[in-house]
């Protein structure tokens, strides 16, 4: 199955990229590992008349986790990258073997973290750890640069806030503190999470996100509050499961995934 015709644009800036998008407004689309977009395209269910490839684009290919502040990974970096990073393995080891486990080789070594997370696809698991670590989104756009809580960055399946004429430049993480912990839990079904949960825990504070069982991550509020009073497994457990809003898919059912997503946040929290 070909490729439709399309006009190929390679930008070696940012603004460049923006510039390009607007140009073409309506008819673009940013060109990364293309991993997504090139079967989608191949299928006709997309047919963007110019893709912008900004692999050539330096500041999005930028990983830097050593100079002070937030720790910062470009959109266009690789997962083969951050799976072999002897930084991230050092600062960041659940991302690593999270990567690990993220499609196959080949994918990792041209899919890009910019790209899963613009996808949107409700069944995958970076996007689940990054929001549990409090990451931000940086947005180029014709104004300038925003940035954008990754919790608030997914709207529904597939969708998110980045506008037409905007582009996803870098991911900023909190510096983790050494007394950190850290902890993802995944179950895949056919080389898919069926669900994930991932639970980050800064000195007082407590973040527990659900992934893969319903449109987008979600934030376990009340169980987080659980958490940091010092709730057992079975409180842990009920309080997940309670608020979680997974949604049925030919692959689980809800009240299964509510399950699920109980069983992992009491086996995540009982380990750190």
């Amino acid at each position: 199955m070909g490729l439709p015709r399309f006009n190929l644009h390679r930008p070696q800036t940012v603004d460049e990229a923006v510039a390009l998008l607007n140009q073409h407004a309506g008819s673009a689309q940013i060109y990364m590992g293309g991993t997504e977009l090139l079967l989608l395209m191949k299928r006709g269910l997309a047919r963007p008349e110019h893709l912008i490839d900004c692999k050539s684009v330096a500041e999005l290919g930028e990983l830097n986790l050593n100079g002070g502040g937030d720790w910062s990974i470009g959109a266009g970096v690789t997962h083969r990258r951050l799976e072999l990073d002897v930084d991230m393995a050092r600062l960041l080891p659940s991302f690593v073997e999270l990567e690990q486990h993220l499609a196959n080789v080949r994918v990792r070594n041209v899919g890009t973290l910019g790209g899963n997370l613009c996808f949107a696809e409700p069944h995958s698991d970076p996007a689940t750890l990054l929001i549990a670590l409090g990451a931000t989104a940086e947005i180029a756009s014709p104004t300038g640069r925003r940035h954008v809580p990754l919790e608030d960055f997914f709207v529904w399946a597939f969708t998110t806030v980045i506008e037409p004429n905007e582009v996803l430049t870098r991911v900023l993480i909190p510096p983790l503190e050494e007394n950190s912990s850290v902890r993802f839990e995944r179950l895949a079904f056919r080389d898919r999470p069926a669900a994930n949960l991932a639970y980050v825990r800064r000195d007082d504070t407590h973040r527990i996100v659900a992934g893969a069982v319903g449109t987008k991550p979600q934030r376990l509020r009340e169980a987080e509050t659980v958490a940091a009073g010092g709730g057992n497994s079975a409180a842990i457990f009920a309080a997940a499961t309670a608020e979680v809003e997974p949604v049925e898919d030919a692959s689980l059912e809800v009240d299964y995934k509510r399950h699920l997503i109980g069983v992992l946040a009491k086996r995540a929290v009982a380990s750190v």
